[in-house]
């Protein structure tokens, strides 16, 4: 991995707006006048009948459009003036207004004239890149663009352009300065460039880099710009309720995993950026580590080759730099959703192996006795085909098998599952308790439906440590959240898991209006809510911890709770449960962890990085000075290096494969190395060392006694 502090945001990408210019969109509208109007129509009603939220088109409502949407065309404030903006204002609060008599004029004001600012927007950067930027003078760029107003008139605007292309500009130096060291680090009679011939070079790539981005938007379409606006007005719901135009819906399940030979990933379109949806449990992505759901990919570069910018390309061509032979490299440049640091991120490739997405597990024996995990990276279920495996079956089969082999307790394993089927969740958690509600699922308007487990049998009733992190989401978090409730279960891992408490449906649009011929696209809606047994949502709050670790996540915005205009936090009354009262010593194991953690030399190198990485995600501010530019950057690489063990350890601890699977590698040498390097992973894990420490301590208790609630 290389990290790249020079600059924490956008790059060139911020530049430009979330969805862009087209050349051919007067032609488009006028040849299909109605079909922005149905849209909005067909929207709106299906919004406001069928959305979780009651939520009435009201001033707020219009203001949050109003706002989401010039954020969306403008978010790094290179476009619109505080005039343009004072000339939109007039409609802030009548959005709502319009929209229930299926009026766009306040888009088309907003979007016209942001077509002008585009075509402008050309002869600024090619003005600008013409000439030598003066770095010695002490000047700063802030890229903390909601804190930045909108410039006052046209010479500020355009030297707001000035500072950013001077600060891609510093940037693209400072790359050419390294790659020029390590060139003389290998030859000493390599020719030096001088500074002035790397900032002449520097210039030409942005401008270059520039003029292909422009390129790209010009190809975008109609639908391409037209879902910034619909997504501004669906978005007002809740961020996970989102409208994808048939394009889009057609890339959005687009799997460049599967049985491709690819990175394992799945990608989808977000205006002018690609994003990483998911990561496919047990494809190179995931294996390596490093690329995480909601990063950006901002280039793509064939082993050593120079790199392709695919900000603004299409999802389909991006994919196909992307996609590759098995045993090839990709480079993938990166933006960080956890703290907007760059990244190059290298990955081979591989076919993704569909035995890598199912449960599995592992035995280690401590203290004269033994212990399993079972790694479970999704709750996956297929409802065509009843003959496919399924999760739930999985973990009914593999615990039975470790039982045979006398484990003693068991660590189910839920880091970086995103979730999957509500059913295998309920099911599963049944596999640990006795029949009994796992879950409450609520629609609009309606009394809360309770989820039981109606099947008395436990399969296993032996102690249990759940293992989370900040991406356990969904279903995983209703895992975790029943075996809390039900104290059947000691939760370990980050603060809280990721708080999705909420479930979508994707609906054809088409379907609520037969009569337009034309695809229309669809919409993924928000259409119910869970909540734990205890009556509490797993909305933003997620799960908390009984035994918090420290993570590199700790102090980072990351989760449902930080997403703009997330539903709330609420409960509703208390299912019927019995606690299983299980263990004699649940507060004595809880305390003793904290304790081990509190005094662990790991941890604490960990929690330090953690408050790091969240000041470098506070700092957006830059010198265009170049000595104090390339300086800051010395500094924080040197402050890097000390936090390069933060996640170096390795345990006494042997990890093997159950009998069942060891028969399984003589015939499957694949397998075989699978394994041999996930146990070696796990040998090298703090997190499931403590684990274990907790799952050793604790003791069981006479089953007779419960605690009914």
């Amino acid at each position: 991995m290389k990290t790249n502090f020079k600059i924490i945001l956008f790059l060139l990408a911020s530049l430009i707006c979330f969805n862009s210019f087209s050349s051919t969109i007067d032609h488009e509208i006028k040849k299909d006048p109605e079909k922005d109007r149905v849209l909005i129509y067909v929207l709106k009603n299906i919004l406001t009948r069928g959305h979780f939220v009651v939520k009435d088109m009201n001033d707020d409502f219009s203001e949050f459009v109003y706002q989401n949407f010039i954020d969306g065309l403008d978010s790094s404030k290179r476009y619109f003036t505080q005039k343009d903006i004072k000339e939109f204002s007039q409609y802030k609060y009548e959005i709502d207004n319009q929209l229930l008599k299926d009026d766009l004029s306040f888009y088309h004001l907003v979007y016209s004239r942001f077509l002008e600012k585009i075509k402008n927007a050309k002869s600024y950067y090619g003005d600008l890149l013409a000439q030598p930027f003066n770095f010695k003078k002490n000047e700063t760029i802030d890229l903390d663009y909601k804190n930045v107003p909108f410039a006052k008139n046209n010479n500020e605007l355009i030297d707001y352009w000035r500072k950013q292309l001077k600060l891609q500009t510093l940037s693209k130096i400072q790359e050419l300065t390294a790659l020029q060291e390590n060139k003389l680090k290998k030859d000493k009679n390599h020719p030096k460039k001088s500074f002035k011939t790397l900032e002449k070079e520097a210039r030409t790539e942005v401008l270059k880099n520039m003029e292909e981005l422009y390129i790209r938007i010009e190809e975008l379409e109609h639908e391409d710009w037209f879902s910034t606006f619909l997504n501004s007005v669906v978005g007002a719901f809740d961020p996970h309720t989102t409208y994808m135009d048939p394009n889009i819906k057609e890339r959005f399940d687009q799997n460049i995993s599967g049985k491709l030979e690819g990175i394992g990933a799945r990608l989808q379109k977000k205006g002018i950026y690609t994003h990483v949806s998911e990561l496919v449990a047990g494809g190179p992505a995931f294996k390596q580590g490093e690329l995480e759901p909601e990063d950006i990919i901002l280039k793509v570069a064939q082993g050593e080759e120079e790199p392709i910018d695919i900000v603004g390309m299409r999802l389909d061509d991006a994919i196909k730099f992307i996609k590759g032979k098995k045993g090839t490299e990709v480079r993938l440049t990166v933006k960080k959703k956890i703290d907007g640091s760059i990244q190059i991120i290298s990955i081979i490739r591989d076919v993704v192996q569909l035995d890598e997405t199912f449960v599995k597990s592992s035995i280690v024996e401590k203290n004269g006795k033994k212990y399993a995990i079972i790694d479970l990276p999704s709750f996956y279920i297929d409802f065509s085909d009843n003959n496919y495996r399924d999760s739930a079956k999985d973990m009914e089969k593999e615990i039975e098998r470790l039982k045979a082999e006398g484990v003693n307790g068991l660590i189910v394993d839920l880091r970086n599952n995103g979730g999957g089927s509500l059913k295998t969740a309920i099911e599963i958690s049944g596999l640990f308790i006795d029949k009994g509600p796992i879950v409450q699922v609520k629609y609009r308007g309606e009394n809360p439906i309770v989820k039981e487990d109606i099947d008395p049998t436990v399969q296993w009733d032996g102690a249990v440590v759940v293992l989370v992190n900040e991406f356990s989401a969904s279903a995983s978090e209703i895992f975790a959240a029943a075996m809390q409730d039900y104290k059947r279960g000691i939760i370990l891992g980050g603060n809280q898991t990721y708080g999705k408490g909420t479930v979508q449906n994707i609906l054809p649009i088409n379907q609520f209006y037969p009569k337009y011929e034309k695809d229309l696209g669809y919409l993924k809606m928000t259409i119910q809510k869970f909540y734990r047994v205890n009556g509490g949502s797993t909305q933003k709050e997620g799960v908390y911890s009984d035994i918090a670790m420290p993570s590199r996540l700790s102090y980072m915005k990351y989760g449902e709770r930080d997403l703009e205009g997330a539903l709330n936090w609420d409960k509703v009354p208390q299912a019927k449960y019995t606690q299983t009262n299980t263990y004699a010593n649940f507060n004595d194991v809880v305390y003793n962890s904290k304790q081990r953690i509190a005094n662990s030399k790991n941890f604490k190198l960990i929690n330090e990085y953690a408050k790091w990485l969240k000041e470098n995600q506070e700092d957006m501010s830059f010198s265009l000075n170049y000595k104090q530019f390339f300086a800051k950057n010395d500094q924080k690489e040197k402050e890097a290096d000390q936090f390069k063990s933060v996640f170096e350890y390795k345990s006494n601890l042997t990890f093997t494969s159950p009998k069942y699977e060891k028969a399984l590698f003589k015939n499957d040498k694949d397998l075989a190395d699978k394994r041999i390097a996930w146990h070696k992973s796990l040998s090298k894990d703090m997190y499931i060392s403590e684990a274990l420490n907790v799952l050793s301590e604790l003791k069981l208790k006479n089953k007779t006694e419960s605690i009914k609630n």
